[in-house]
């Protein structure tokens, strides 16, 4: 689990509650809640199709549960898999691909094994990462808009509100309700968009890149296994996807 995921939250939601204090009754207003979280579902459901809308439980759930590989420990994998080659050849993986939980990996190896042309490997890798950051593209894309939508659904819910008090001037008891629309809408969108839906699309985004990376190591290190490089030389090779302070050798 992410837990940098919930603190965030948890930290941001308890300093905004913290600021209204003993107000908190005050800023629970049903009308308006029913503006903005039903209106930015009714626009999400618009802008994507239903099956899509569905899916965001998922997207959402990756942001606190879904742990990308150390780039780290993938190429010590990776180099524990080049000495295996180097004593007994690629065909020496067969007995080894199913005890591998990276599908991204266990697919090139045996692509690998299978004797496939290095270019049709490489082919077929990248077309699965093209794939990949698809995906994870559409999903953040949607949380954005979510970020985008949500503000908005606020905006609207603040004219429904100035127009109810401009409406009911003669009649003082019924400014503060519609007041209460017309401010409250505006500071639930702003929660949603900037405590959950931006800062949650940022972290897809930020998970997308560190997966892409570990996919180019594995790639890069699936080539060095087809060519039959040394160990040592792979993994010098792969060290230089990590930053420095990453970089150490199984060797040393």
């Amino acid at each position: 689990m992410d837990i940098a995921t919930l603190i965030g939250i948890i930290t941001a939601f308890g300093l905004v509650l913290f600021a209204i204090g003993s107000g908190i009754p005050s800023f629970i207003d049903p009308p308006s809640i029913m503006i903005v979280v039903g209106g930015t579902l009714g626009v999400i459901m618009i802008a994507y199709p239903l099956g899509n809308v569905i899916g965001l439980i998922g997207i959402v759930l990756k942001t606190f549960m879904y742990k990308v590989e150390s780039g780290k420990d993938v190429i010590a994998e990776l180099v524990d898999l080049a000495q295996v080659v180097r004593k007994d050849g690629i065909l020496a993986l067969e007995s080894k691909v199913s005890d591998i939980d990276n599908k991204f990996m266990a697919k090139g190896l045996q692509m690998a094994i299978d004797g496939q042309e290095p270019n049709d490997i490489e082919d077929i890798l990248y077309m699965e990462m093209d794939k990949l950051t698809d995906r994870h593209s559409k999903g953040a894309d949607m949380l954005t808009a979510l970020g985008t939508f949500a503000p908005s659904m606020g905006m609207i819910g603040t004219l429904v509100g100035l127009v109810l008090m401009l409406q009911n001037m003669s009649d003082p008891s019924s400014i503060g309700p519609s007041m209460s629309i017309a401010l409250l809408t505006t500071f639930y969108g702003a929660l949603m968009a900037n405590i959950i839906f931006l800062p949650m699309a940022g972290k897809l985004k930020a998970r997308s890149k560190d997966e892409l990376l570990v996919h180019e190591i594995i790639l890069t290190g699936i080539q060095s296994l087809v060519a039959g490089e040394n160990p040592r030389v792979m993994e010098q090779k792969l060290m230089g996807y990590l930053p420095p302070k990453e970089r150490e050798s199984a060797f040393d």
